[in-house]
């Protein structure tokens, strides 16, 4: 296909600290709420105890190995890497009045391996993580101060990190507390809707603040949100359905309508006055409020459906949330709907409602792979997944939507989120390592690591439209 993405588009990938990293108490790195879930998001939180260990404490050992998958991505043509600061590195516990220097060593270490590439940093600051500490001796988000903490860790990585980053998200999938309360926002499992809210009110006002310290201190620089793109269809025609449908995606539209329109919606307000949902919102929040971010990024792996006929709400959970799914789609391994056109319409949505810039900073498979006896990894099936969401982004921007750029979820092989598992894998590039945490961490290229270098040498002109 002729391409029809931009001349500057940000072609790429994306990881999270607490993924890739490992050293997860190395050069003074604190506990955070993701090193007390060694199952994933939907496993127990478990406390630490001395000789215990889980597969992410070591991941995939990027703090060690960054610099050469640096050079893997590098020779894929990226020009955008997007990945995590770990919040601990930084502050171990959350509430110190300096940061952990080695930390943020560390990340300078990382971004100058990656400016020798020319590979810009997209850099999301709390991605499915907060300090433990914070969590532990303060509620979490559940408490006010935990804002002032946030805002101080922001405002120290803008300023050390400003002539080396000039992308920056606040929140990994915000939304997603409303599912994961503990992962979202460091509160217990079986917390209020109240209390679920009061601490996502907080992190709103966490979020405007360190888009306002970002516009001050890095003022070339760009800040988004980021959001669990959980786009839902009415299953029938019915008007009860379509009515069900719209109520269900504004659940999660509402923190985009917050972060880029700077207010809460009044649909929102209905819902709390109707549900007896309290949430304490001062005067100088609303003021905070209104720093709106500069564009709106977003994965996207999934559509699904939603119907008010309780014989056919068969809702299944997918990723983190509840969807009924579409009979018109095939699954992955993994149960997850496969759903190219449905990225368009996501595009065409996002940008009618905000008319910001949007940027796709997670789409990928994950898919058991196998390796050949002659040491080939033939991930056709991975292949044709992006190239069908990719095709589906061209057609998006000839829609006249402005699309930054994609970063492909899981570039190379990392623990995955949900229930921290490796045979679970994304990447372009596979490591040696099972569930069990046993392997070498060799790095080994897929079939899908030449495609996608070829993708972006012809800036999506490699693409083929099989519609």
């Amino acid at each position: 296909m002729s391409s029809k993405f931009p001349d500057h588009f940000l072609w790429g990938g994306a990881v999270a600290a607490n993924q890739v990293e490992g050293a997860y108490q190395t050069d003074g790195k604190g506990l955070s709420t993701s090193d007390l879930q060694p199952q994933g998001i939907f496993g127990a939180v478990t406390p630490r105890v001395d000789g215990d260990s889980g597969i992410k404490d070591v991941a995939i050992d990027f703090y060690h190995r960054y610099p050469q998958d640096i050079a893997l991505f590098a020779e894929m043509g990226f020009k955008c890497l997007r990945t995590s600061i770990a919040w601990t590195r930084i502050f171990p516990q959350g509430d110190e009045e300096t940061p952990n220097e080695a930390g943020l060593a560390f990340y300078d270490r990382l971004f100058d391996e990656m400016a020798k590439y020319g590979i810009q940093p997209l850099i999301t600051l709390s991605h499915y993580e907060m300090p433990y500490g914070l969590a532990k001796k303060y509620g979490g988000w559940g408490n006010r101060k935990t804002i002032g903490f946030f805002e101080r860790y922001a405002r120290t990585v803008f300023e050390r990190y400003k002539h080396k980053v000039k992308h920056w998200l606040t929140f990994n999938e915000i939304n997603m507390s409303l599912h994961a309360p503990f992962t979202g926002v460091g509160l217990p499992e079986g917390s209020s809707k109240s209390e679920i809210y009061q601490a996502i009110h907080h992190q709103l006002v966490a979020s405007a603040k360190a888009v306002k310290a970002c516009h001050e201190i890095v003022p070339e620089g760009k800040i988004g949100n980021m959001l669990l793109g959980g786009i839902l269809y009415p299953l029938s025609c019915r008007p009860e359905d379509l009515l069900e449908t719209q109520r269900q995606n504004r659940d999660w539209l509402f923190f985009g309508d917050v972060q880029a329109r700077g207010s809460y919606p009044a649909y929102m307000k209905r819902y709390f006055r109707e549900n007896g949902i309290q949430v304490e919102s001062t005067a100088e929040d609303q003021q905070a409020l209104r720093e709106t971010i500069d564009f709106i990024s977003f994965s996207y792996y999934m559509s699904g459906c939603v119907t008010t006929d309780e014989q056919q709400n068969t809702a299944e959970r997918a990723n983190i949330l509840n969807m009924v799914p579409n009979p018109h789609l095939a699954s992955s391994e993994w149960g997850w709907q496969i759903d190219p056109i449905g990225l368009r319409y996501l595009l065409n949505v996002l940008y009618d409602r905000y008319q910001k810039p949007l940027f796709i900073v997670e789409n990928g498979l994950g898919a058991k792979d196998r390796i050949e006896a002659d040491g080939s990894i033939n991930d056709d099936y991975r292949i044709n997944y992006l190239n069908d969401h990719l095709v589906q982004v061209a057609e998006a921007i000839d829609d006249g939507v402005e699309v930054m750029g994609y970063t492909s979820w899981g570039p190379i092989d990392l623990v995955s989120a949900s229930k921290a598992e490796m045979s679970k894998r994304y990447g372009f590039i596979y490591v040696d390592r099972d569930d069990a945490g046993n392997g070498s961490l060799e790095r080994r290229r897929k079939k899908s690591f030449y495609w996608y270098r070829d993708v972006i040498q012809s800036n999506g002109n490699s693409l083929k439209d099989q519609g």
